[in-house]
């Protein structure tokens, strides 16, 4: 019987790692299917871009996989029992239970709602293509002079708020932090961001919790009431609890906690990959959920199932995080480096050349993805206890 090899999700982590195996391993010892809820790669670094209106290149998973004997298979995962080795989906096919002998954990994570009254039920998010859209048809029908209120200070509510105040000047942009705005960046670096959100006409109300949101309006823990026709939501990231629930041993944010070569340290046979792993960096803090993250763990995780499934030495990843690099527009951007210990290095680069560099880094993010094995070792490796075909187990 093949090895086989399950992957849940296909975002950035899971649709190249899929590849890469695909390329890596010989197709007479494997078998590897890929589960995702829907047809298409999802490009999450962009869907502000989405929302506010701009259309963006849909890349096919079925193209994707072609070519490559991964079995896709379009699912919703609702649950994963480790002892027994099976993932329950549901589907087109109804309910089913899929085998696995590794399986390869890359959900991701969704928007964190920090239990705050009225989220659930009046805000909108970027954090998946549908709610992405969801978003962009409210803002479509928003007239001239209309609020949206963007709430959190981190990459995805900077990037969020400088983006639809370009695209659509006739709206009221304003954006709410918890903290000061662009706190973790260098000086410099934080008067670039300040100077854009001044040039764009954002409104910052600084230091202020958000407690509550209602239809119109958001609710601060001060009690001072912020006008917004649309409230985004983007303060902070979840991770689905099937993980937690199936038994795997999970941080308290509910990540699946691996060791140094992305493997669950509770079960063997389960890895994960991007932001529902629990990794720790080389200055022996966890990764940050960010693309970058999801680049380097699914890379280790890939190389370890690669190197123990052939018998060869397990090969490690530097999981070093380098820095900050946010959209501020289409025309601007911030490239914020950091130290071992993540604090912001006094150099950075700012403006247009930045905002270059950011859109390489997302067409590079996305042409990899559409083209997992590129680049790839052309040898297919046997597994280390695969049967031949007369049936006698040999050596890789």
């Amino acid at each position: 019987m093949k090895h086989r090899i399950v992957v849940l999700g296909a975002g950035y982590a899971g649709a190249f790692a899929a590849g890469n195996l695909a390329r890596r391993l010989s197709p007479s010892d494997i078998e590897i299917t890929v589960v995702n809820a829907v047809p298409d790669f999802v490009e999450r670094m962009r869907l502000h871009q989405l929302a506010i209106g701009q259309d963006l290149a849909l890349r096919k998973l079925a193209d994707v996989f072609a070519g490559t004997g991964v079995r896709l298979r379009l699912a919703r995962v609702t649950g994963i029992d480790p002892e027994r080795r099976t993932v329950a989906v549901t589907g087109e096919d109804g309910d089913v239970e899929l085998a696995y002998d590794t399986l390869l954990y890359a959900l991701g994570s969704s928007v964190a709602h920090h239990g705050v009254p009225g989220v659930a039920e009046y805000t909108f998010d970027v954090t998946g293509r549908s709610s992405a859209l969801r978003l962009r048809e409210r803002l479509s029908g928003l007239g001239e002079g209309g609020t949206v209120l963007i709430v959190g200070e981190g990459l995805t509510g900077i990037e969020t708020a400088t983006e639809f105040a370009e695209s659509r000047p006739d709206l009221s942009v304003a954006l709410a932090a918890r903290g000061e705005l662009g706190a973790w960046l260098s000086p410099k670096a934080r008067s670039h961001l300040r100077r854009a959100f001044d040039r764009l006409g954002i409104t910052v109300h600084e230091h202020t919790g958000i407690e509550a949101v209602e239809p119109a309006r958001a609710i601060a823990a001060d009690g001072t009431s912020i006008p917004a026709d649309v409230t985004v939501w983007a303060a902070g990231f979840a991770v689905h609890p099937i993980a937690a629930a199936g038994g795997l041993e999970v941080s308290d944010t509910g990540q699946i906690v691996v060791d140094g070569t992305m493997r669950s340290v509770s079960h063997p046979d389960v890895y994960a990959a991007g932001d529902c792993a629990y990794a720790i960096g080389e200055n022996g803090r966890p990764l940050p959920m960010s693309c970058a993250s999801a680049g380097f763990t699914n890379m280790q995780a890939t190389a370890a199932i690669i190197a123990r499934l052939t018998g060869s030495e397990v090969p490690t990843t530097g999981l070093k995080y380098y820095g900050n690099h946010i959209s501020l527009g289409r025309r601007d951007a911030i490239f914020q480096m950091v130290d071992r210990d993540v604090r912001s290095r006094s150099w950075y680069l700012g403006g247009r050349t930045a905002a270059r560099l950011k859109s390489g880094v997302l067409k590079g993010a996305g042409w990899g993805v559409a083209h997992p094995t590129f680049g790839m070792p052309k040898r297919k490796r046997r597994l280390a206890t695969a049967p031949d075909r007369a049936g006698v187990r040999v050596s890789a």
